[in-house]
């Protein structure tokens, strides 16, 4: 399969620091490789409802935000989430998105899991400390729903950076962008799982 990148930019600014970053690593992927830049924040979506324990979700109708994302993603062999660090872990943009997984493992039709075993999700954020150990929440929850979707994590891009382009100063961030998308992803694991 082709490889197809998806770009999930979950910052409620435009060119932050965050996609600035996101956007020096994907300048390295190889020419002809696919990508989508989807801002969650020009495509909001709406709050997630839960409907478990009432019935099964359905597919979204075309057209709309959820639609657009949930065909993406689908779609995508990559997908990216280009997350500032907010409050230790991804944005609420982000989580949102996160949340709409669980409603698309129980749409009827699309077996989203399955589809989506295999695939590797990465992630790119930027933070105000140097110390990255404060963005462990951000780096277990992508590892940690990878590993319940059954696919590979190729982990986190850290850039530093507060004031808009700041990252563009983090020479040791933008030397991991160069080769952050050629790593081999291995599949995600939880932590009590051994090696």
């Amino acid at each position: 399969m082709t490889r197809r990148f998806l770009f999930v930019l979950g910052s409620s600014r435009n060119e932050g620091n965050t996609e600035l970053l996101a956007r020096a690593a994907a300048e390295q992927l190889p020419e002809g490789v696919e990508q989508q830049w989807i801002s969650l924040a020009e495509h909001p979506l709406p709050d997630f409802v839960d409907l478990r324990r009432d019935s099964d979700h359905v597919r979204p109708p075309a057209g709309s935000t959820p639609s657009l994302l949930l065909d993406a993603t689908l779609a995508a062999t990559d997908i990216v989430i280009v997350s500032p660090l907010y409050w230790y872990s991804v944005s609420g943009l982000t989580k949102r998105y996160l949340d709409y997984w669980s409603g698309w493992l129980r749409t009827p039709g699309i077996d989203f899991k399955a589809t989506l075993a295999g695939r590797t999700l990465w992630g790119v954020t930027a933070l105000a400390h140097t110390e990255t150990e404060v963005a462990d929440p951000l780096v277990g929850t992508l590892n940690h729903s990878a590993a319940y979707m059954g696919m590979r994590f190729g982990g986190v891009l850290f850039g530093n950076g507060s004031r808009r382009g700041d990252i563009l100063n983090d020479a040791e961030a933008l030397a991991r962008a160069k080769t952050f998308f050629a790593q081999e992803a291995p599949f995600a694991r939880y932590p009590y799982e051994a090696d």
